[in-house]
């Protein structure tokens, strides 16, 4: 392993300054569950890591009736646990209790798990479902994007020298909606998934048709993608079984997987429409106890 500077401020300007003084490649640590490996591992050659969790703004978890806002830092068990998102945002509550084991729960942050911008990132799809956007902090101040704008690439993302994440925020829960995450893995824990696909929607005032969905899918594309197709077709359509398993096959759609020695793009594409069915009828049995 490389040598490389490490420092740990107190405080968000702190931080920016660190992270945009440096020649080299400067990484910001959060929980440090894929930074630490990647570093050993030769894979990442930063010239300083600024370690982020003693920062406030960063540790904040709190709902109010502007939604939910989760710190960059806030490891996943505090996620799961947090009362407000068991019952208001449960696809991400069981996302991040997928992550890894309990021991990597404890300390895998939602922030590092989006700014390592891996395709397959469990956390990521039940963000994007829930119509979720980033809080983004720089040396030309803040500012604030949607999160499926935020991944360019494997690994790779729109933050620029200086500039660190600070915070996910997640709307309101809509009245009459419901939302769920489900992932498929070779073995029951501890592994990456192959496919992984979280659903929402919103069903109209009298139950009865879906007003809006978003589908989001995890490790069959380059970045966490989402359906577009597969939404706007249930759009104004009841969700019976029909609709449906129609909204699976426009998922698989917008997949562009790759063959690894994992599984095959025509496998992923086929969990992608097994996924979608399950998470939406999920998505939909809580939107109607929502009702």
């Amino acid at each position: 392993m490389h040598e490389f500077d490490f420092a740990a401020p107190d405080s968000l300007q702190q931080a920016v300054e660190l992270l945009g003084r440096t020649d080299g490649e400067a990484r910001a640590l959060a929980g440090g569950t894929d930074l630490i490996p990647q570093i050993k591992e030769n894979r990442r050659h930063p010239s300083l890591v600024v370690d982020i969790k003693k920062i406030p703004e960063l540790n904040v978890l709190a709902y109010d009736a502007d939604g939910l806002r989760i710190g960059a830092a806030v490891s996943c068990t505090r996620i799961a646990e947090f009362d407000a998102v068991k019952q208001h945002y449960p696809a991400l509550a069981e996302a991040c209790a997928l992550v890894g084991s309990y021991q990597i729960q404890n300390r895998a942050a939602l922030g590092g798990n989006i700014c390592n911008a891996a395709p397959s990132a469990d956390a990521v799809p039940p963000v994007l479902s829930y119509a979720g956007r980033l809080l983004l902090a720089g040396p030309n101040g803040q500012r604030e994007l949607a999160a499926e704008t935020f991944f360019t690439g494997p690994g790779q993302t729109v933050l620029t020298r200086g500039e660190v994440l600070v915070a996910i925020q997640l709307p309101p829960p809509a009245a009459n909606s419901g939302a769920a995450y489900l992932r498929f893995i070779p073995r029951e824990e501890m592994d990456i998934a192959i496919a992984g696909v979280g659903s929402f929607v919103q069903l109209s005032a009298d139950g009865q048709r879906c007003q809006q969905a978003r589908i989001s899918l995890a490790s069959v594309a380059p970045t966490p993608v989402r359906a577009d197709e597969a939404e706007a077709f249930v759009a104004g359509k009841p969700l019976d079984a029909t609709t449906i398993a129609e909204a699976g096959e426009l998922a698989a759609r917008a997949a562009r997987p790759i063959s690894d020695v994992r599984g095959s793009a025509a496998y992923r594409r086929e969990l992608v429409k097994v996924l979608t069915r399950r998470t939406l009828q999920t998505a939909l049995d809580r939107a109607r106890r929502d009702a």
